[in-house]
């Protein structure tokens, strides 16, 4: 499908517009007949609709809609049963026997089967970015009856159904002898949940209507138009207005969508985000993990917050989230390490051979961030000032994305760096990717130029272990001696980037979900314009 320039701004009558044309005949839902479209507006052409192939949050949050996995996780780590009723692995970890759930249909009617499990492990899970490390011990795939798929392991691997969480199944009758990185149902999916793909008008509008058969229950959205608005002033006034039902505003406009009785963030949403601290371990003043550790003390994250992130967020205390307990350090607290005391940093600082000048500036660091984000760059605009008192002078350098990609990762030209990142489904698949060995240089992974042996040991440890109690070991000791070496850490978790909601027409918006990023179709309630 040919790709245009999405608009800056769709004005109300145009999404007037577009909410006609989506109307479909009401059947069966929770509120009267009348009820229009529901209204998602976001910001951007996607890059697809199908996630098995594109890693990128808003072809996520479209596949979560249509496309299902055999394990379903909640955006808080909650396991639920998905297109699978019921997993078992073996005491070993070699042996992983799946029942599928029965009655499941395509959405083009044709029936959820398990040699449509069996096709998407051995031809479509290994060309995903998550799926190929399950594939890579993957002795066999093997159909026991028409319900049970038992898959064969030449080794354990740690975050197994995590990682299936991540797998959309997709039909064989459908992708079985094509390109499957080009198949055109990449782009109109045909998948087994609540919505089904419509039509999509590339710079406009995508639209997605009512499975009638969803396995699920009954759906109480006859259909959604998420209309392409690029202009974050425009989303967010036709939320307010209520021309729109959900999107994700600008962090400027988060205490107004507060304030407003019909507005509200969604506390659940997604998996947990966080913006991180990135160091280039090579740069002229940051060799010395002491004065590193100084660095990362100086950003008062608790003032970042309050401040830059107007209280959309929390400090973070450790490398893991705390929705991870089970895998976070009992050895590791950033208030207790590296308190923001600007006494004992300028100690360090000095200890480290790097005294004041005569004009009272010790060196200088360039810091990097997108300029997409007004997040990030509102934390650079106050580490200047938080950096000029330990007499650190820091040069800010905000630039497009595909900039700062080029220079953070394959051309390491930076000292520090901020990074928004979401934290995935399981550490192993989602965390310590920022502090294993990246010799490669691989865009979105570890670009410190450190490689520790300690921290490789430990990760591959947990990766290799399908016992929850060793995993959760491993993992601490990457963490205990990332705070050793500290070359990336998180600042804070912060969920700015989950949708708003306008609550005036549908009820039940912020409804926990069992699989994250879902919009709870099944529970909402149409409650009039």
């Amino acid at each position: 499908m040919k790709k245009s320039t999405s608009f800056g701004a769709i004005p109300g009558t145009l999404i007037g517009a577009l909410v006609l044309s989506a109307c479909a005949p009401a059947g069966g839902s929770n509120g009267p007949e009348s009820a229009p479209p529901y209204v998602y507006a976001i910001d951007d052409d996607p890059r697809g609709l199908n996630a098995q192939f594109v890693g990128a949050p808003m072809t996520a949050m479209f596949s979560a809609q249509m496309l299902e996995p055999l394990v379903f996780l909640s955006s808080t780590y909650q396991m639920s049963p998905g297109l699978a009723t019921d997993t078992a692995l073996s005491d070993d970890g070699l042996t992983l026997t799946v029942q599928l759930r029965g009655g499941v249909t395509w959405h083009d009617g044709e029936p959820f089967t398990a040699e449509d499990v069996k096709f998407n492990f051995e031809e479509i899970v290994p060309l995903n970015s998550y799926g190929a490390a399950i594939s890579e011990r993957l002795e066999s795939v093997e159909i026991q009856d028409e319900s049970t798929v038992i898959l064969r392991l030449t080794e354990p691997y740690g975050p197994l159904l995590e990682t299936l969480s991540s797998q959309y199944m997709l039909p064989k009758h459908v992708y079985e002898g094509t390109d499957y990185v080009t198949n055109p149902a990449n782009m109109a999916p045909v998948g087994t949940g609540p919505m089904k793909f419509d039509d999509y008008s590339s710079g406009e509008s995508i639209t997605l209507v009512k499975n009638h058969d969803y396995w699920g229950g009954e759906v109480a959205v006859d259909s959604a138009v998420f209309p392409i608005m690029g202009d974050a002033t425009s989303r967010t006034e036709s939320l307010f207005a209520g021309e729109v039902d959900q999107t994700v505003v600008d962090i400027t406009a988060l205490n107004r969508i507060a304030d407003d009785p019909n507005t509200q963030q969604l506390g659940e949403f997604g998996f947990p985000q966080d913006i991180a601290l990135m160091f280039n371990a090579e740069s002229e003043y940051l060799t010395d993990p002491d004065v590193r550790q100084a660095v990362f003390a100086t950003f008062d994250r608790e003032a970042l917050v309050e401040t830059a992130l107007q209280g959309q967020g929390v400090p973070a205390d450790g490398f893991f989230p705390p929705a991870m307990e089970w895998s976070v350090s009992p050895n590791v607290s950033f208030s207790d390490d590296f308190p923001h005391d600007t006494g004992a940093i300028e100690e360090i600082l000095d200890d480290a051979g790097l005294p004041r000048g005569a004009d009272g500036t010790r060196f200088t660091l360039d810091i990097r961030y997108t300029t997409e984000r007004t997040d990030t760059a509102a934390m650079a605009e106050m580490a200047r000032s938080l950096f000029a008192e330990v007499g650190i002078e820091l040069n800010l350098d905000g630039t497009s994305a595909t900039v700062f990609t080029e220079k953070v990762y394959s051309e390491s030209d930076f000292d520090l760096a901020l990074l928004p990142a979401t934290v995935g489904a399981d550490p192993s698949i989602g965390i310590t990717r920022w502090y294993t060995c990246n010799e490669d240089k691989a865009a979105g992974r570890n670009p410190s130029q450190v490689c520790g042996e300690e921290i490789e040991t430990a990760a591959n440890q947990a990766l290799d272990s399908a016992k929850h109690e060793e995993r959760a070991e491993a993992l601490s000791t990457l963490q205990d001696r990332a705070s050793d070496l500290m070359f990336y850490a998180p600042l804070v978790w912060f969920n700015g980037q989950f949708p708003s909601v306008n609550t005036t027409r549908w009820s039940g918006q912020g409804e926990p979900q069992p699989i994250a990023s879902r919009v709870p179709w099944i529970s909402m309630t149409y409650t009039g314009d």
